[in-house]
């Protein structure tokens, strides 16, 4: 028993420093919590560090939601900073060709506010939060530390000590460390070893599935002149080369070069690789504009080779907790598809909610270490059960939204259904009327209370339709049975 007015000081081990696992240990820290966090690679600020899906840089969509998570931990300072090096996405450009066969471009905004997302580079968002980590006094990192096991029951976990740069024989086994700790958090990933060890102790459904499509990095690079570097499509939006079953996009960098991504079947990449000749005609007949303008044939075809062609998964179980031992965030708990860049923005909110909550059954000081971890359970008993929903529920809309971005992005009904939501919200604030994409980007609306939004308003346009349709069906009878009348008495 500790004696009174002794405060616990918790020891909370998080897995993971990418920005989930960071934005973590950040609120642990801020709490007052020694934070010690273990990470396989190498410090990510370096680099030369490869990242574990082997492509050289990723621009992701930072939104309301994932801001909103640093806006709570009351430090302006970083929120600007990262802030700052964002580039504003106002809306989504729909590349393609005209009825005449030209190129067209079609402005589509997000959100008839005028709200944006914003493109932000993942290594410098990183690097923001570990720098600030850093600066902390009681927190420790260690990268290339490897998680080999977990006893939840004892609060006790392994790390292999690699060394990346002393390479050691394949006969020798890596050093291990023995870890104690009251609260583990994993944040690494959609392939999570905490998740692995976690489901020992816990009964966890867990369902994974492979979509149907590959994803493959390409680069616009800047404009260069004279004067300076440019870039080569106005920058303030997601550009967007729908094609039903494929679909290219391009996200804007701070250097004015542009992010590239190709999502395709996996058999149509296997074609281009065994017909290598066939690879620039696909790109003039599918993504009209790209190639020669954007991407010269010589680099598409490096990149398309020499990048991997890499799986999409999306991942779902319960519960997210064991005890009051360990908890999973981010793509541990959820891996997502990235087709409503959703993915780091929900691990964010993970991270807020998670801490809420933890904060709301957080023990008084001077409570024994038993108190605190069986407030704790408690917690993370309620965070299992509020979160859980949700992120099954942004899970499958990421699947809804790849069917949107490649194909009904250029349908008229679906631009037609867009425009009256947003007429309806303007004209009519009182009834909270919104897209869902709004509600998903700009709100911190829990997704699964969106999910039952949308579904009304949809439910109540089917009907306005419905009688619409009858009214002006009823309406041209009597019309018609007027004239029939006026027809008779004029004879």
């Amino acid at each position: 028993m500790l004696e009174a007015n002794t405060k616990f000081k918790m020891k909370t081990v998080v897995v993971g420093a990418g920005p989930v696992g960071s934005l973590a240990a950040l609120n642990a820290a801020i709490r007052g919590d020694d934070v010690e966090v273990y990470e396989l690679r190498s410090d990510l600020r370096d680099p030369s560090t490869t990242p574990l899906n082997f492509t050289r840089s990723i621009n992701l969509a930072l939104s309301e939601r994932g801001i909103n998570a640093m806006r709570c931990l009351q430090h302006p300072t970083l929120l600007n900073n990262v802030l700052e090096e964002t580039i504003p996405m106002r809306g989504r450009m729909i590349h393609g060709r005209d009825s005449r066969g030209d190129f067209s471009s079609e402005p589509q905004a997000y959100d008839v506010h005028g709200r944006c997302i914003h493109a932000i580079d993942r290594a410098g968002l990183n690097k923001r939060l570990l720098d600030e980590l850093e600066k902390m006094p009681n927190v420790k990192l260690f990268f290339e530390h490897k998680i080999t096991g977990a006893d939840f029951k004892r609060n006790v976990a392994w790390f292999e000590q690699r060394d990346s740069k002393n390479k050691i024989s394949s006969q020798t086994r890596p050093d291990e460390i023995e870890v104690h700790f009251d609260f583990m958090i994993g944040a690494d990933g959609a392939h999570s070893a905490v998740r692995y060890h976690m489901m020992k102790y816990a009964r966890v459904n867990y369902h994974q599935e492979y979509i149907d499509t590959l994803w493959c990095e390409f680069r616009i690079p800047a404009l260069h002149t004279e004067q300076s570097d440019d870039f080569r499509l106005p920058p303030n939006y997601l550009h967007i080369w729908p094609g039903d079953e494929f679909m290219f996009i391009a996200i804007p960098s701070l250097d004015r070069s542009f992010t590239c991504t190709l999502f395709m079947p996996e058999r149509t990449f296997q074609q281009l690789q065994e017909s290598p000749a066939e690879l620039e005609q696909f790109f003039v007949t599918k993504f009209p504009g790209v190639v020669p303008d954007l991407i010269s044939p010589d680099a598409l075809h490096d990149q398309f080779h020499s990048n991997p062609h890499l799986p999409l998964i999306s991942i779902k179980c319960s519960p997210y907790h064991y005890g009051s031992s360990c908890v999973i965030v981010g793509d541990a708990a959820h891996a997502m598809v990235p087709f409503y860049g959703q993915g780091m923005n929900a691990g964010l909110e993970d991270v807020r909610v998670l801490f809420q909550t933890l904060n709301r059954y957080r023990a008084q000081d001077g409570e024994d270490p038993k108190t605190h971890s069986e407030n704790r359970a408690k917690a993370l008993e309620e965070y299992t059960q509020h979160r859980t929903v949700d992120g099954h529920t942004i899970n499958d809309l990421a699947l809804r939204n790849y069917i949107e971005m490649r194909s009904l992005v250029r349908s008229p009904l679906y631009r037609t259904r867009k425009w009256l939501e947003e007429r309806i919200g303007v004209w009519f604030p009182i009834l909270g009327w919104s897209t869902q994409y709004s509600r998903v980007s700009f709100s911190n609306e829990r997704y699964s209370e969106i999910e039952k939004a949308v579904a009304w308003q949809g439910r109540v346009l089917g009907s306005a339709m419905i009688l619409l349709s009858l009214g002006m069906t009823a309406g041209g009878v009597r019309l018609g049975l007027r004239m029939l009348q006026a027809s008779k008495h004029r004879s």
